[in-house]
C-alpha cells in the first residue's frame, strides 16, 4: 500500500517534455558561512514529478551504468506510485548505503549518462531520487532491517569501515554469515566521515546507515589497526575469511621545497581535523587546526577532495580561498556540480599554475608560494593534455595555508605485516579482478587499496563483488584458490 496517492502515468511522448527538476539548494551567500547541507532534497511532489520522467525501458542501460546494479526503474516506479517505503526496500537490495550514494556518487558519469533521455533531453535525476527515498525511510519509518538468511556459522572479518567494507558487510550479513568490521579510527565510515565535509554528507546520515547494519547483526570494532593491533595472520586463526577495504589513506605531496613549513597540510589531515574533530561546530570542540579566519588558503589540485578542502576553508572564515590547478577547467576531474558550487560560493580558480616552492618566515610559518604558470601541450597517458611550463612565468603569491590535494597512495601497515600478500609497485593489493581474491588464501580485497583513489560507489561495487565470492568460497567446498 502506498504512502501517497500515485501520479497518473502519462504517455511516453508527454513524459519526455517534463523538464528535469533541479534539487533545491541553500543560497550561496548563506551556505558559505555554515556547514549545513547545500542540497536540500526533493519534496514528495518534486520526487513524483521527476519519477514520471522515467520511461521504464525494457532493457534499462542505467542499471548497467551503476557499479552496484541498483534496480533503478523499479525503485523510481514505486516513487511515482507513492510507495516510498517499497522504493527504499528495492534500493537496499543492492545498496547498503543509499542515502550516502544519493549525495556523493557521480551519477552524471555513471547511471545518468547512459539514460536514454540524454539523446535529446536531460537524464532522469536518479541520484536525487535515490536520496529522496532513503531520506524518507529514515525520517518517517526508520531504516528497515533487510531479511537475513539462516546462519551459516561462518565468520568474516572486514578490515576497514569505509564504503567498500560496509557494502561487503551489508551483503554478507544478509547471507547469514557472522560479520565483524575492524576500523582503525574512532568513527565508522572511512572517507565518508573523515574526508567528505558535513555540507556535502552530514555525519548523521552515515551514522544512521551504520546503525542499520548494526541492527542487522554486523559487529564493529573501532580503534583497531590491523597490522599493529593484530596481524592479519593472527586474525585468520579466528575467522573463515577476510575482506581488506582499507582505502588509500597515504597522502601524496609534490616534494617541493618548503613542504615542512607550518601551514602546509595534506588534504587528508586537513579534512580529518575538521570532520572527526568537529571544527565545523564553531567553538565547543578544541580542534587543533590552524586559525583560518581572515587567512588566505590555497588548495593544490582539481579533484573532489580539493573542492571539499577549499569550500571548507571558506566556511572556516578564510578571507580568500583558491584552487591552484596545473591544467584548465575542462581537464579538472572534480564533479561539475562541485566546481559550480565552489564558484557560487566565491572560490577563486588559479588555473594552469603549479607550486614550485613554499616560502616561510623566520618562525617557520608559511607566508607565500611560488607558482609556475603553464600551457597545455599534447595529451598524456590519462588522455588529458599535459601541462607544459611557460619559460620565466613564475609568480610569488602571499598565502597563509596550503592544502595539498593531489591524490593518495596505499597505507603500507597491513602489507608490511603480511609478506605473502602480493602488491604492485605502488603498494596496491593485487587481486583476481573477477573474484577479488588476493594471493593469500581466504583473503579478498577491494576499493581504493586495490585501484588507488577512486569513487565511493566503485569501492562499494568492489565490496559487493567480493561479498559474492566470499560467500561462494565459504559455502562451496570446490572453490579453487589458484593464483598467478
Amino acid at each position: 500500500m502506498g504512502q501517497y496517492p500515485p501520479v497518473e502515468l502519462l504517455p511516453s511522448k508527454e513524459r519526455t517534455k517534463i523538464p528535469r527538476h533541479k534539487i533545491p539548494e541553500q543560497d550561496p551567500n548563506v551556505r558559505r558561512a555554515n556547514f549545513k547541507e547545500v542540497n536540500l532534497g526533493y519534496t514528495i511532489e518534486m520526487a513524483q514529478a521527476e519519477a514520471q520522467r522515467c520511461l521504464m525501458c525494457a532493457n534499462p542501460p542505467c542499471i548497467g551504468g551503476c557499479p552496484v546494479n541498483i534496480k533503478i526503474p523499479q525503485f523510481i516506479e514505486k516513487i511515482r506510485e507513492g510507495d516510498i517505503a517499497e522504493a527504499a526496500r528495492i534500493l537496499k537490495e543492492d545498496n547498503a548505503l543509499p542515502a550516502v550514494c544519493g549525495r556523493v556518487c557521480p551519477q552524471e558519469e555513471q547511471c545518468e549518462i547512459v539514460c536514454v533521455l540524454t539523446k535529446k533531453f536531460q537524464p532522469v535525476a536518479i541520484g536525487n531520487l535515490e536520496r529522496f527515498a532513503a531520506d524518507w525511510e529514515r525520517e518517517n519509518i526508520g531504516i528497515q532491517v533487510p531479511k537475513i538468511e539462516s546462519k551459516t556459522g561462518k565468520k568474516v572479518a572486514i578490515i576497514g569501515g569505509g564504503p567498500a567494507g560496509l557494502s561487503a558487510a551489508g551483503d554478507l550479513i544478509r547471507m547469514g554469515h557472522d560479520v565483524t568490521v575492524f576500523e582503525a579510527l574512532h568513527e565508522i565510515g572511512g572517507v565518508l566521515v573523515y574526508g567528505i565535509p558535513e555540507f556535502r554528507l552530514p555525519k548523521v546520515i552515515v551514522r544512521a546507515e551504520v546503525e542499520a547494519l548494526a541492527a542487522a547483526g554486523v559487529k564493529f570494532e573501532k580503534n583497531f589497526v590491523v597490522g599493529l593491533t593484530s596481524t592479519l595472520d593472527e586474525m585468520m586463526q579466528q575467522f573463515d575469511a577476510a575482506f581488506l577495504g582499507v582505502g588509500a589513506g597515504l597522502p601524496y605531496f609534490m616534494n617541493i621545497p618548503g613542504e615542512e613549513l607550518v601551514g602546509v597540510y595534506s588534504a587528508n589531515e586537513y579534512l580529518t581535523r575538521v570532520n572527526l574533530m568537529r571544527a565545523y561546530d564553531f567553538g565547543p570542540n578544541d580542534t587543533p587546526l590552524i586559525n583560518i579566519k581572515n587567512k588566505t588558503v590555497a588548495v593544490i589540485g582539481g579533484g573532489n577532495t580539493a573542492m571539499d578542502a577549499v569550500r571548507t576553508s571558506l566556511r572556516l572564515g578564510a578571507k580568500r580561498a583558491m584552487i591552484v590547478y596545473r591544467r584548465s577547467e575542462s581537464e579538472m576531474p572534480a564533479r561539475i556540480e562541485e566546481v559550480h558550487h565552489a564558484k557560487e560560493e566565491g572560490v577563486e580558480f588559479m588555473l594552469l599554475a603549479s607550486p614550485t616552492e613554499y616560502l616561510g618566515d623566520e618562525r617557520g610559518w608559511l607566508r607565500s608560494m611560488k607558482v609556475q604558470h603553464m600551457e597545455l601541450g599534447e595529451p598524456d597517458a590519462s588522455g588529458r593534455r599535459k601541462p607544459v611550463p611557460i619559460p620565466g612565468a613564475i609568480e610569488e603569491i602571499p598565502i597563509d595555508v596550503a592544502v595539498v590535494a593531489i591524490g593518495n597512495g596505499s597505507n603500507p601497515v597491513i602489507t608490511r605485516a603480511t609478506p605473502d600478500l602480493k602488491t604492485n609497485k605502488w603498494g596496491n593489493i593485487l587481486v583476481d579482478k573477477t573474484t577479488m581474491k588476493t594471493s593469500k588464501k581466504g583473503v579478498f580485497a577491494g576499493g581504493d587499496i586495490v585501484t588507488g583513489g577512486a569513487t565511493v560507489i566503485l569501492a562499494m561495487g568492489a565490496g559487493r563483488t567480493a561479498a559474492k565470492y566470499i560467500n561462494e568460497y565459504l559455502m562451496n567446498p570446490d572453490f579453487v584458490w589458484d593464483w598467478e
